[in-house]
């Protein structure tokens, strides 16, 4: 039997803009800056908009994490139909510590630890930039090796911001003056 699955959308107004969240009624399927790189690219056509409790509980999350502390707790999280190798960098992210950051290189590194396959930070690179529910899965606390600030999908100037909402030590982190993600 094929089980047609529903998708909700629900709305959230941040100090950063607005976001967009989505669910497939039982997890967390996308939340993204409105506006941002990869906006909904993975929400199906067809959405209801509607408060329902997984979106309610995200929402709760964010109400946390906007008021500068450490959530406690996550709702659950769709990883599906991405491939092993993003859900692992994913998952990766997940791992990074409330206020601190890792870098495209170091995760690059650990999953050529893990698998003896050689990985580029530029692979790396593309998997955090597509991750498709940003803030809880954190890809704002990757930055460059170098410490140069590149490639979030909702923009550097965010990226800054949820790092010093974090008390992230952001002193020695730059914005480049030229390159590809900017």
């Amino acid at each position: 039997v094929n089980r047609v699955v529903m998708y909700y959308v629900s709305r959230y107004s941040s100090p950063l803009g607005g976001i967009t969240m989505a669910s497939d009624g039982a997890s967390v399927t996308g939340l993204w800056f409105d506006g941002q790189k990869y906006f909904a690219d993975s929400l199906p056509e067809e959405y209801v908009e509607k408060d329902i409790p997984v979106l309610r509980q995200a929402e709760k999350w964010l109400d946390v994490y906007f008021s500068g502390k450490k959530p406690d707790f996550t709702p659950p999280l769709s990883m599906a139909g991405i491939s092993a190798f993003r859900r692992r960098v994913w998952e990766i992210m997940l791992e990074i510590p409330y206020g601190q950051t890792s870098s495209y290189g170091a995760i690059a590194k650990r999953i050529e630890r893990e698998t003896g396959k050689r990985v580029s930070a530029q692979a790396v690179g593309g998997a955090v930039g597509h991750n498709r529910i940003s803030l809880m899965i954190p890809c704002h606390r990757v930055v460059g090796t170098d410490g140069s600030v590149t490639g979030y999908a909702g923009g550097v100037d965010k990226k800054f911001a949820l790092l010093r909402l974090e008390g992230a030590h952001t002193e020695t982190l730059f914005r480049p003056k030229k390159g590809t993600a900017l």
